[in-house]
């Protein structure tokens, strides 16, 4: 297959090239940047003790993560730029790359170690983290499976089954690291666009009842996640030991009450509560802003998925089924990891290490979102001009007019 870059990138059209200047959805966008603004500042906050004594600089956290933000911001305006069909065209090999990635992450030598996984790729003093990269790809290739094969899999069985030839043994590499949340929250957005893509119900609870037994026996059968499925039910009978992390975490939402101790005022990052600038930022939130806070970040977070899910239904009903399909993945999957984060922090999930979107420390992590939300504002934008097809050809003159924005 012949790749013409030029192809690929186009100068026009694109929400940020037009004859009327930016034209993006701005609910989605300012929702957006109010979290990577939130993020900022509690990563700062919350890295500032671990920071100063591993580098001597209490915001060497901070600038790594403002450089991560430019990178992403940049990803954004990329993916901003690329047309949707494009995605679509390209799907087949992005499912090849993310297959390469999972399997370069577990070769030694290849694959860096951190707390006893093997989840990244190391670059000099920067880490990739594949599974972000495959979770998105992942999407991007079942939204044009469900496009090319809607028929088969609403009425037959070997649809419904055909991407869980993909899926499962993706599945397999991100357990091989381990990444447990990854494999979850990737096989639950396929699930759900599944059934959004019109799989019968029938067949739905079928994969919903033989997804949950797969779940218990991965848990089963490894001694660290049965210790967590036991220890979070009851985290103050090994307060010291297993349930350690989730006590601070505890104890950090006691300590911000309603209001919180004020920002920068957090005693649990001092080194009380492990990774309190990435998985358990949220934690260190709740202390600082207590209750009000967390719950703002929630009603924002909600906010920017339930406009993603929005963006999904206004390209289907722009008959830009593979452009709503992505916008449902991509949603599902922040939706996923927001769901996880918080009930891990909150207790009412086994501890996992699982990022929160937008707000965890974290390269790929962030990146990768903020070209998520790059691709989103670009469905939204194609949907809304009826300027989803890649085949046409565009001059400023077809964006002379403002058209009616209804949203």
């Amino acid at each position: 297959m012949n790749i013409n870059l030029r192809n690929i990138i186009k100068p026009y059209p694109s929400p940020i090239i037009t004859g009327r200047g930016v034209d993006l959805d701005f609910p989605m966008l300012a929702g957006c940047l109010a979290l990577l603004g939130l993020g900022l500042v509690m990563i700062t906050s919350a890295s500032s003790e671990v920071a100063a004594v591993q580098s001597g600089n209490t915001l060497y956290m901070m600038i790594r993560h403002l450089v991560y933000l430019v990178i992403g911001l940049g990803a954004c305006i990329v993916t901003m730029m690329i047309p949707i069909a494009t995605w679509q065209r390209l799907g087949w090999l992005m499912l090849i790359g993310a297959f390469g990635l999972l399997v370069m992450v577990i070769l030694p030598g290849i694959g860096r170690e951190v707390n006893g996984s093997m989840r990244w790729i190391g670059f000099g003093a920067f880490n990739v983290q594949p599974s972000e990269i495959a979770k998105v790809f992942v999407v991007i290739y079942l939204a044009g499976y469900l496009v090319r094969r809607q028929k088969e899999v609403r009425e037959s069985w070997m649809g419904f089954f055909k991407p869980f030839i993909v899926l499962l043994p993706m599945a397999g590499l991100l357990l091989m690291e381990p990444d447990f949340g990854a494999t979850v929250v990737m096989m639950g957005a396929a699930a759900a666009m599944l059934f959004l893509g019109g799989v019968g119900l029938f067949r739905f609870t079928l994969m919903v009842v033989l997804a949950v037994a797969a779940v218990t026996i991965l848990v089963q059968a490894q001694p660290y996640r049965m210790a967590r499925l036991i220890t979070f039910t009851d985290p103050w009978s090994d307060q010291f030991g297993s349930g350690y992390q989730l006590t601070q975490a505890l104890i950090a939402f006691g300590r911000g009450e309603w209001l919180g101790v004020g920002l920068g005022n957090s005693v649990q990052k001092q080194f009380y509560l492990p990774e309190a600038h990435t998985d358990f930022v949220f934690s260190v939130l709740a202390e600082e802003l207590g209750v009000v806070g967390s719950l703002c970040t929630v009603a924002l977070f909600v906010f920017v998925c339930v406009r993603g899910m929005y963006i999904g239904l206004w390209a289907e009903r722009a008959k830009q089924y593979f452009a709503a399909y992505v916008a449902y993945g991509l949603s599902f999957l922040w939706i996923g990891q927001f769901l996880i984060n918080i009930g891990v922090n909150v207790g009412l999930l086994p501890t996992k290490g699982l990022t929160l979107p937008f707000l965890s420390y974290g390269g790929s992590s962030l990146v990768i979102c903020c070209a998520c939300l790059g691709l989103l504002l670009r469905i939204e934008w194609e949907s809304r001009t009826h300027l989803g097809s890649e085949e046409m050809e565009f001059s400023e003159s077809d964006f002379a007019e403002e058209p009616t924005h209804g949203r």
